[in-house]
């Protein structure tokens, strides 16, 4: 079997799930072609990831006037996919996000990619995240290229829903895959309900390493707190801040770590700052994935206070190694989080809730809290085995051949 992968930006710090899923697809006999938009001079930090990029077509590495030419030598192999292509992309632009410039250049995209596969064919190619990456799969389905499928996440497809043309994506696709129930649900809100069966629920996955053995398990005594993800507005940081100085009152031996970057991190340098709390919050900057395994283990809590997510992988990392979690009622995560049995949720934007559950954290037993890590790890093993949620994908593959 042979497929491709689609994505805006490969390989990407924040998208080591997208790795492991075709690493495993590989272990498990698929030949994957890796294709992205852009990642070829991305700052990156893991190793594995610098193996990916070799790996890995870009279609704007060549720059804007490459693609045209690609375009043009889709239209005059076949003026007439080409035009019917081209009809759709425009369709797609009404009411988009984004202006219709952004769709021809959609098109031009899946044009280049159609000259690859010509090449070189695949079977099907599957597209992560429902935004831009979805739509040049569709047009390239639509010139004539493979069946294709797409995976939502969270964020950028909760908050554009309306504007992204689900309906046609969905409606066109050999299936929708949904991380959660939950973002299953919202992508049902915005298809005709005759293709609902079409959306499939598939969970990322951890490789067997990331799990803990039961044996093994260590319950970390020092208040030592750890948020990790993308300094940006969605992941609460400023409002875990907030709660921090409250939760220094009653545990003053309490540390917080951010690991990670990104936009926001200036104002939350600052936000810090305002505190006084300098001594007790170090950030990281990006980590590894290594470093990241590492900084979970030495924590005694993971705090993730999103505003809105899909499910966050680190929550699973963190389960898998046997950590108590603090996050919020949005997305799935209330599918994963079990309140007071593998960690405690808060309603999201509540600080207050915020500071009696890391209060709580922080105060319970070891002995609680090693049979709480147990239940972490034996829930998030049940649903985030990397080769068996693969395994489900490889048989939606299979049936497009």
């Amino acid at each position: 079997m042979r497929v491709a992968y689609l994505t805006n930006q490969y390989p990407k710090v924040s998208h080591t799930f997208i790795r492991r899923e075709i690493n495993e697809l590989e272990k498990q006999g698929v030949e994957v072609e890796r294709f992205a938009f852009r990642g070829w001079d991305a700052e990156i930090t893991d190793a594995q990831d610098e193996s990916e990029r070799e790996k890995t077509r870009y279609t704007l590495r060549d720059g804007l006037w490459a693609l045209t030419r690609s375009a043009m030598k889709c239209a005059s192999a076949d003026p007439g996919s080409f035009w019917n292509t081209l009809k759709m992309a425009l369709s797609l632009s009404r009411n988009s996000t984004r202006a219709w410039p952004y769709h021809l250049i959609y098109l031009a995209h899946a044009c280049q990619i159609k000259l690859w596969l010509d090449q070189n064919p695949v079977s099907h190619i599957h597209a992560h995240f429902g935004t831009n990456p979805a739509e040049v799969a569709l047009l390239l389905q639509q010139l004539g290229g493979p069946e294709f499928s797409f995976t939502i996440h969270g964020m950028d497809e909760a908050d554009n829903a309306p504007k992204l043309a689900f309906d046609k994506k969905v409606g066109l696709a050999q299936f929708a895959v949904a991380i959660s129930a939950f973002g299953r649900s919202q992508l049902m809100r915005h298809v005709s309900p005759d293709d609902w069966e079409k959306i499939k629920v598939i969970h990322c996955g951890l490789e067997d390493d990331a799990f803990t053995k039961v044996d093994g398990i260590e319950v970390v005594s020092d208040p030592f707190l750890l948020c990790i993800g993308r300094l940006s507005p969605e992941k609460g940081h400023l409002i875990l801040l907030d709660a921090f100085v409250d939760v220094l009152k009653d545990h003053p031996q309490a540390r917080l770590v951010l690991a990670g970057d990104g936009e926001l991190r200036p104002t939350i340098e600052e936000k810090i700052a305002q505190l006084g709390i300098e001594y007790a919050v170090r950030i990281t900057g990006w980590i590894s994935s290594e470093q990241v395994r590492e900084e979970i283990k030495r924590c005694h809590t993971l705090v993730q206070p999103s505003l809105i997510e899909g499910i966050p992988v680190v929550i699973m990392e963190a389960m898998a190694q046997a950590r108590t979690a603090i996050s919020t009622y949005v997305g799935g995560i209330p599918e994963l989080v079990q309140p007071d049995r593998t960690g405690w949720l808060v309603p999201a934007g509540d600080t207050l809730a915020l500071v009696t559950a890391m209060s709580t954290a922080l105060s319970t037993p070891e002995k609680d809290r090693l049979k709480m890590g147990r239940l972490a790890l034996e829930r998030v093993k049940e649903r985030h085995q990397i080769g068996i949620e693969v395994a489900k994908l490889r048989a939606l593959y299979a049936n497009q051949g």
